[in-house]
């Protein structure tokens, strides 16, 4: 996998994917208005303009809601326009999917080793990984407590953490990922796709 490449993982019940691009972490991509026709998924993901940008090189997760007539259990061409010009793919997900509630989060794997959640809440303080194991069908996640005097702004936003995950996963049972610390208490949320 290249640091040009761009990756995806179903999250929010198959109702959206999450993008992943590369590039500075103090400046995420904006995503535009996602179109869909003849099973292609067509979306801009382009760099902010006009904002002075940290020059490092970083996995960041972008959330895309996904327009009428997609079906999640069909294979889904994505087509990314852009800064980030690329395209990728989606098998399409198997047996039962459990269709979180409004802004509970959700997860995907988006590699064998990377998966993504999709959590709510401020734009400005979005939740900071401090670890990922796996252990058999289960991937521990843990995120740090939150500053306690840090100033958030009152949005209710999609915010998309890139996980690195270590360790072992039981690639013929389905994964749970288990949140803890920060805003999550030991929330379990079934992992959508495949390791």
């Amino acid at each position: 996998m290249g640091t040009d490449d761009v990756e995806a993982a179903w999250l929010d019940g198959g109702r959206g994917v999450g993008l992943v691009t590369y590039g500075s972490s103090s400046c995420l991509p904006v995503v535009g208005e996602p179109t869909y026709a003849d099973g292609v998924l067509t979306v801009d993901i382009s760099d902010p303009d006009g904002e002075a940008c940290t020059r490092d090189l970083v996995p960041r997760g972008s959330y895309v809601g996904l327009p009428e007539g997609v079906d999640p259990t069909r294979e889904l061409e994505i087509v990314v326009t852009g800064t980030y010009a690329d395209d990728t793919d989606l098998d399409g997900l198997e047996g039962d999917i459990a269709v979180p509630e409004e802004f509970a989060p959700s997860a995907g794997w988006a590699d064998d080793d990377m998966m993504l959640i999709l959590s709510w809440g401020s734009s400005t303080c979005p939740p900071v990984l401090e670890s990922a194991e796996a252990a058999g069908a289960e991937v521990l996640v843990r995120f740090a407590e939150p500053v306690a005097d840090q100033v958030c702004t009152a949005d209710m936003a999609p915010r998309v953490t890139v996980v690195a995950v270590t360790g072992d996963v039981d690639d013929d049972a389905a994964v749970t990922a288990v949140l803890s610390g920060g805003d999550f208490a030991d929330i379990r949320v079934p992992v959508l796709g495949n390791p």
